[in-house]
Order: C-alpha cells, then structure tokens, then sequence
C-alpha cells in the first residue's frame, strides 16, 4: 500500500486513466470491426472518416504507436477501395 498522499492520488489518477484508455481503444476496435464488415461500398466510405479520427486520437494520446494508426488507416484505405 501507497505510504504517502501523492501516491495514493497516483494510483486513483492512473486507474481513470486506465479505464478511460480502455474504453477509447475498444470503442476504436468496434468501429474499425464494423467497418471490415460492410459490403457496401457506399456505407463504408462514409464511415472511413470517423473511423480514421478516432484512430488518429488514440495515436496522439499514445494509447496505440502512430505506425500501428498509420498501418490500421492504410489497410483500411485499401479495403474501402477495393468494395468498389
């Protein structure tokens, strides 16, 4: 156990921001899912700024590495062009 106050604040501090990383990512995964998942062409398109957003956020918060952000946008690029 923390022995002094600016310890125990940490610790309080680290878990929201755990918690709110947590949340941010997994809302980024489903959305990145759904977006594999769309056979239209013209819904997808639609949702490929959204989804490029929030991976942006999570590469400028340091939640994820901004080459694994570069490497998810392009492979989606991709499929979004390829639909078609």
């Amino acid at each position: 156990m923390a022995n002094h106050k600016s310890a125990l604040k940490r610790i309080r501090s680290n878990n929201k921001k755990r918690l709110r990383n947590k949340l941010q990512h997994k809302t980024t995964r489903n959305a990145i899912k759904a977006l594999r998942n769309e056979k239209d062409a013209k819904k997808a398109a639609e949702m490929l700024p959204n989804v490029v957003a929030k991976i942006d956020k999570l590469a400028k918060k340091n939640i994820i590495h901004s080459n694994k952000a570069s490497n998810l946008k392009s492979k989606l690029t991709k499929l979004i062009a390829s639909l078609a």
